[in-house]
């Protein structure tokens, strides 16, 4: 399990709270180093953000592994966006690492690279989770659930014992997903939703009971980042 370590690049220059995770990780693991950011935004390059460099785009990233560096995406308002990022990136010989907040306990879970996990995340045992995920404060994922690739979970999100999350799916803050559910891939499940019983892949659920309302678009067939 590759957490927090060597020379990293983030993508996306944008929330301020991932400098206050950088501090932290520093004082807990001080051969981590941030190296910069790149941003697919014209207007940030060149630009500093909170005093690390903004080199550009993705068009940077086979400079970038020609350094040894590695990648952690914090894109998250859209998820298309941060799969084709990473995917993008992967295919320009990027390798990705984890970047985990130091108070988050992952001992007997299995997590796979370039996964994003907040402060006050609790993982429990028996967790599975795969690439390119995006985990956000007091998140909790019970144990033996499996969360696919690219998934995003908000702040404040109960995913229940022995669930399955599948890739791409987006789950709003504060929702809850009951045991033993699973959820189908590139599935958005709203703010606040209660999700009782298993869904298909694309649905669009809100409410408690959660519904389903309407469903995704199939743009990706899965989350994988590594595939084409």
């Amino acid at each position: 399990m590759n957490v927090n370590s060597g020379s990293i690049v983030f993508v996306g220059a944008a929330n301020p709270e991932t400098i206050r995770m950088i501090l932290a990780v520093q004082t807990a693991t001080p051969n981590f180093r941030v190296y910069g950011f790149i941003d697919n935004d014209p207007d940030k390059k060149g630009t500093e953000f909170y005093g690390y460099p903004i080199f550009g785009g993705v068009e940077c990233v086979p400079r970038l592994v020609e350094l040894g560096i590695q990648f952690v995406n914090l894109i998250t308002g859209d998820l298309q966006s941060r799969f084709s990022v990473s995917r993008e990136i992967a295919r320009l010989g990027g390798k990705f690492t984890n970047f985990v907040h130091p108070n988050v306990n992952l001992t007997m879970t299995d997590i796979g690279v370039g996964n994003y996990i907040q402060e006050s995340v609790i993982v429990q045992a028996g967790v599975s989770i795969g690439d390119n995920a995006s985990i956000h404060m007091g998140s909790l994922i019970g144990h033996e659930s499996s969360i696919g690739n690219s998934v995003f979970l908000a702040h404040a999100v109960s995913v229940s014992g022995c669930c399955e999350i599948g890739d791409g799916c987006f789950i709003g803050t504060n929702a809850t997903i009951l045991p033993r559910i699973t959820i189908g891939k590139w599935s958005t499940i709203g703010a606040g939703a209660v999700v009782t019983k298993s869904i298909p892949d694309y649905s669009v659920v809100v409410g408690n009971p959660g519904k389903i309302i309407k469903t995704n678009n199939q743009v990706f067939d899965g989350g994988d980042i590594f595939s084409e």
